[in-house]
């Protein structure tokens, strides 16, 4: 009886061996991926702050009004005055809807606390 637990204990061994083997090696390429994820993740904050620093740059106000003044045959854009904005009473809203209480057809309005049925209501 000894021998076979010896041959049990070892092949347990043996299996756990294996398993802790694998289960590292599994570790150790789930903290690759995520050494490179956080690379990639640095790599394009850093294009990101670039491409946000050269959008900037090109919308400096100067830029684009020298760029409409020299394209104002073709796109006639002239400066924005305040006569061009609106107040909210010219605004037209849709009318409120009519909100009525009524019944339901083959029943009855109930207000205020539950009505009970009549087999609760009998003893």
């Amino acid at each position: 009886m000894r021998p076979v637990l010896y041959v049990l204990s070892f092949l347990a061994v043996m299996a756990l061996g294996f398993w802790a083997y694998r289960e590292n090696y599994a570790t150790q390429a789930s903290l690759r991926d995520v050494t490179n994820l956080q690379n990639e993740i640095g790599t394009l904050r850093e294009s990101l702050s670039i491409e946000r620093a050269e959008w900037a740059y090109l919308n400096r106000p100067d830029r684009l009004r020298d760029l409409a003044t020299l394209n104002f045959d073709r796109l006639e854009l002239l400066p924005m005055l305040p006569s061009q904005f609106g107040v909210t009473s010219q605004i037209t809203f849709p009318p409120a809807p009519l909100i009525t209480n009524l019944p339901i057809e083959g029943g009855e309005m109930v207000s205020g606390t539950l009505a009970a049925t009549k087999e609760a209501q009998t003893p």
